[in-house]
């Protein structure tokens, strides 16, 4: 089934006519340059953003959806974790089953996942940059929504808890999840299924890892020369 689609999806000076289609159970990432429409293209997606074209979730035309049912459907996370009031981690978190009276176990369960436990209590604006992304992160979570979007989650994280993300989104896509994330590193796209590269608005190139980013394809769109060698590969221990 197909989870997210969009056709000929413009933004006058930021994206234009970009087409692509995912399936539910798979991770996609989206990598360009800074300023290519890598934000905006989710923005638009998550119906955050007014845009030209056509966006369907589980192949309803987003205008169709309720407010409400969005809520359900979608799980957005920014690129940057604001939080004007010092509620705690916990409360944060919760925002997430709002919508369907969670007894705890979801939330407890969002927490553990992102290694927020220890903060729970905590206010928000007392943590840090990342600390507080991985808060936006498990209440993504808690949401159980089927299509989680989001922005740029790793920038602002550590190596171990960069992993442990990339993890999780694997895990979501193999319970019929589908996610679609921005990223910048290059490396980390290759822990998924699909990469979607965007140039000046533009998608170039959208396919397995491998088949996208060449060292043609990124010297074209980056400018930088790529060639394949051993590299340092990284995984969160067993057990």
């Amino acid at each position: 089934m197909t989870s997210l689609s969009v056709r000929d999806l413009t933004v006058p000076g930021r994206l234009h006519g970009v087409s692509f289609a995912l399936r539910a159970g798979t991770v996609t990432a989206v990598v360009g340059p800074n300023g290519t429409g890598k934000s905006t293209l989710l923005q638009a997606a998550a119906g955050l953003l007014t845009a030209s074209g056509q966006i369907e979730w589980g192949g309803i035309p987003i205008e169709r959806i309720s407010v409400l049912d969005r809520g359900r459907r979608l799980a957005w996370v920014a690129q940057e974790a604001q939080f004007p009031f010092g509620f705690s981690v916990r409360d944060v978190v919760a925002q997430g089953r709002y919508m369907w009276g969670d007894d705890g176990n979801g939330i407890e369960a969002a927490l553990a996942a992102l290694d927020l436990r220890d903060l729970a209590g905590r206010p928000v604006t007392r943590l840090s940059g990342g600390e507080r992304h991985r808060v936006c992160l498990a209440r993504a979570l808690a949401t159980g929504a089927a299509l989680q979007l989001w922005d740029e989650p790793i920038a602002q994280l550590d190596v171990r808890h960069a992993l442990e993300v990339s993890t999780l989104a694997r895990q979501l896509a193999d319970r019929d999840a589908t996610v679609l994330l921005s990223l910048h590193d290059l490396r980390v796209s290759h822990r998924f299924d699909r990469v979607l590269l965007l140039q000046r608005g533009r998608l170039v190139a959208d396919g397995p890892p491998d088949r996208v980013l060449t060292p043609e394809s990124i010297f074209e769109v980056f400018g930088v020369c790529a060639r394949r060698s051993m590299s340092l590969e990284l995984e969160l221990p067993h057990g």
